[in-house]
């Protein structure tokens, strides 16, 4: 070890790490790519699955939204404004707490995340064997290395 630094890795570790990197960057392209087709900025696909994929035992809030696509709370605001004013997303107040505003795809929302999903599904289908095969060779080399 060098300065408290893990140790160092080995050269079939980085290209263990690439090849992960990689087939990450091919489905993130692959879904930008579809949003766009779309007339969506990929942030605004990311949004519509955030607010249809909230588990019943959350609530999806603009909050939610934020720490799920990592922004700030302003910038997810303005992210559902331009949703609602593209006619996807609608606000509504909690039946709980008046003060909670609630996001909810509109009917054009769902038909646009299901096209998305679907198309995104079957990618996955395609390429997520040699995504999980890279995870998976990234585990093998960190369990030798704990060990």
């Amino acid at each position: 070890m060098k300065s408290g630094l893990a140790p160092d890795l080995e050269e079939f570790e980085y290209q263990r790490l690439e090849e992960f990197r990689y087939q990450i960057r091919r489905f993130l392209a692959f879904s930008e790519a579809a949003a766009r087709e779309l007339g969506l900025e990929p942030q605004q696909h990311m949004a519509l699955l955030v607010i249809k994929g909230t588990p019943q035992d959350a609530s999806p809030t603009i909050r939610r939204l934020a720490d799920r696509l990592l922004l700030r709370h302003h910038s997810a605001v303005g992210l559902v404004d331009r949703l609602v004013s593209l006619g996807l997303v609608k606000r509504g107040q909690s039946p709980d707490d008046a003060r909670k505003v609630l996001l909810h795809l509109t009917a054009l929302g769902e038909r646009t995340l299901h096209r998305l999903s679907v198309e995104h599904r079957a990618e996955l289908e395609e390429r997520g064997p040699k995504l999980a095969a890279a995870l998976r060779e990234i585990g093998r080399v960190s369990h030798r290395v704990g060990a």
